[in-house]
């Protein structure tokens, strides 16, 4: 007996899927920078210093005097020799205007006219010390300095970003089918 046989072959759908990476690019340029460092000002005011020597003293001592101090101390010796020797007579005068009373005045002053005044030694140290005078006055430093700070510019630069986004597409490869065929069997009883 021939009984019918159904037969179905079928092939699945294929997918085909085709890709493209996304890329990303960034570059990330240098900032600007420009740095400046202004000098600083400096003054610097000074004022001289300043040694006075004075030794005219010391010369003096050793007789090595200018014109002008000879000729002072001339003129005051002669003054003072001046009025010691009025005092001197003034007292002579008196003594012998008093004669009347006891002693020889006229005696006694022609001995202390006629004998010189004795001198007196002594040690002395020419120049005589502390006779040079020094003075100095030292010299003054001022200084001004004014400090000057850095002029820093800084310029920050935007990244660069080139983006492309990756694709996928998708597609039937291959059809799905589904083939049915009717057969005759022959089945043994």
């Amino acid at each position: 007996m021939e009984f019918p046989q159904l037969r179905m072959e079928s092939t699945s759908a294929q997918i085909g899927i085709q890709t493209k990476n996304a890329s990303n690019q960034i570059q990330q340029p240098q900032a600007d920078l420009s740095i400046e460092q202004p000098k600083a000002e400096l003054s610097i005011h000074t004022t001289n210093s300043i040694l006075t020597i004075d030794q005219s003293q010391a010369r003096a001592d050793v007789e090595l005097k200018t014109m002008t101090q000879n000729i002072d101390e001339f003129a005051q010796k002669g003054y003072q020799d001046n009025l010691a020797g009025i005092a001197r007579r003034v007292n002579q005068g008196n003594e012998l205007m008093k004669i009347e009373n006891n002693g020889n005045p006229i005696a006694s002053q022609a001995k202390m006219n006629s004998e010189k005044p004795t001198k007196e030694i002594a040690i002395k140290f020419v120049p005589s010390v502390g006779s040079v005078k020094i003075n100095y006055e030292p010299a003054k430093v001022h200084i001004d300095a004014e400090v000057r700070k850095p002029i820093i510019n800084v310029k920050a630069n935007k990244p660069i970003v080139q983006y492309e986004p990756g694709k996928v597409d998708v597609y039937l490869q291959k059809k799905n089918e589904l083939k049915i065929n009717v057969e005759m069997i022959n089945i043994k009883k």
